[in-house]
């Protein structure tokens, strides 16, 4: 088989050599090209580099080219996979930073929350920019795989407003089968059978069986709580498990963001939190680990270099979906995944608009959605709440409706348990002036903003957050990994 696959995004180079290897597990797949486009001409060679090595080491065929010129990349591409992020780390921090200021704790901040929301306003007229260039220049039937957060925001305007076939990609369903199989002591999640439905970082595990035996919410809650590790790691998941009767797939960290319940009170977030590691709700955990990870990629990447040379093992291909769902499309074998698409009735008490995640099957045809599931009330109720806040941001991105993107923050369950609307409207206000090189469609709306700034008598206070790390130098994280080894 010979056709092209456009990744944008390349630059993101851990994540683009784990789909690169992945699709090259599919022996029909030798002979493709991989266009690579980023606006960092730096990180686009270094991944390219990465890419020829492994190209070079399993003797293969594939082409690997690398441009800054988007349009060029996407020429002629059969499939286009986006992993983005608008704004890098600079306005990432703002997301964090901001809200902390107005006693809004976030652990990630790139789905909803106040983080979540401006994240969407930089990634939504970008994404539209894409969809574009995709109409005009790729394949008829081209597909987009959009893998950037928000995940929900960004599937909805590439759908609804691009124009475009898109399928949006997570790997939470799949880490929340390997966290249920190994608390029920099973070798493998080959041994669960599983319906997992909801929204993208709000899915729900609502049906469940261990080797054709149902589970029940009283023995998965003495599961995880007998669990050395997860008891400890994954509090309040549990606790919601308890409440709601069915297991969330989202980390401890990103669930708690989402809920209006475990982040209102500073003196409440150390409760349900673990610091073991930043997914389980650090306060701005995910923008220490990015910062780290980038800055460690930086040093030690002669050794990522060196790590290319080894042949690709196919018995690691990862559970990401791009690789699989490629396979099914272009083979008719077929693959059964947790795809972000619109709903139009697929989840029965969900909005027909929403973007939903559920499990769907590929084959030749396409993406097949299983249809007719019902989620439990409680679980349909905090979806709705998220699919509200989502729909108005994603109009308020399209249309540049200042007021519409204030009203979508104030409807957000965590920040309106934090905050008054004045709060908000300052808080708004203040993100949108920091962020407007990446806001081109709130430039009419700046000044205002910076006037209303200047003259606000709402009062805020520099707080680090109620679970803050430093960032780690390159030392302390290398006398960590080697202390991690000595002790494996």
């Amino acid at each position: 088989m010979s056709f092209k696959i456009a990744i944008i995004g390349a630059g993101s180079v851990g994540f683009t050599k784990k789909l690169f290897t992945d699709i090259l597990c599919v022996p029909e797949f030798k002979d493709i090209e991989f266009a690579l486009t980023d606006v960092s001409e730096h990180n686009l060679q270094m991944i390219k580099a990465i890419l020829d090595r492994i190209v070079e080491a399993n003797r293969l065929p594939t082409r690997v080219t690398a441009t800054t010129d988007r349009r060029k990349a996407l020429e002629g591409a059969r499939y286009v996979i986006s992993c983005v992020r608008v704004g890098g780390l600079e306005a990432y921090a703002d997301d964090i930073r901001i809200p902390l200021k107005y006693g809004i704790d976030q652990c990630v901040g790139d789905t909803i929350c106040a983080g979540g929301i401006l994240y969407g306003q930089r990634n939504i007229p970008v994404i539209l920019d894409f969809c574009k260039d995709i109409r005009e220049v790729a394949e008829t039937n081209v597909k987009f795989l959009n893998y950037a957060n928000p995940m929900a925001m960004n599937t909805w305007a590439a759908i609804e407003y691009g124009k475009v076939d898109t399928v949006g990609l997570c790997h939470g369903v799949q880490h929340g089968a390997e966290q249920i199989a190994e608390v029920l002591g099973a070798k493998s999640t080959q041994e669960l059978d599983y319906v997992c439905s909801g929204i993208n970082h709000q899915t729900w595990f609502i049906d469940l069986r261990l080797n054709g035996r149902p589970i029940g919410k009283d023995e998965l809650v003495a599961a995880f709580e007998a669990h050395p590790v997860y008891s400890r790691q994954e509090k309040l998941r549990i606790d919601v498990l308890k409440r709601f009767g069915v297991y969330s797939t989202e980390s401890n960290g990103h669930l708690s963001e989402y809920l209006p319940w475990y982040r209102k009170r500073p003196d409440e977030i150390t409760r349900w939190i673990d610091m073991s590691d930043w997914i389980h709700g650090e306060t701005g955990g995910y923008l220490r680990y990015s910062t780290e990870t980038r800055n460690w990629f930086e040093t030690e990447y002669p050794q990522f270099l060196e790590a290319a040379s080894k042949p690709i093992d196919r018995e690691k291909r990862s559970n990401e979906h791009a690789s699989h769902i490629l396979e099914a499309l272009e083979t008719n074998r077929v693959y059964r995944g947790h795809f972000n698409v619109k709903n139009n009735g697929v989840i029965t008490n969900l909005p027909h608009d929403a973007i939903i995640e559920s499990p769907g099957f590929v084959d030749r045809f396409g993406i097949n959605m299983a249809a007719s599931i019902t989620l439990p009330e409680a679980c349909a109720a905090t979806c709705i709440a998220s699919i509200n806040v989502q729909r108005m941001s994603v109009h308020a991105a399209i249309s540049g409706d200042i007021d519409l993107l204030k009203l979508a923050v104030l409807h957000d369950p965590l920040v309106g348990a934090v905050s008054t609307p004045e709060e908000v409207w300052q808080m708004v206000d203040e993100m949108v002036v920091a962020q407007a090189a990446w806001l081109p469609q709130y430039a009419h709306a700046v000044p205002a903003a910076r006037e209303r700034l200047s003259t606000s008598k709402v009062k805020t206070r520099e707080w680090a957050g109620a679970a803050r790390r430093s960032v780690r130098s390159i030392e302390e994280l290398r006398a960590e990994k080697a202390a991690l080894k000595q002790a494996g």
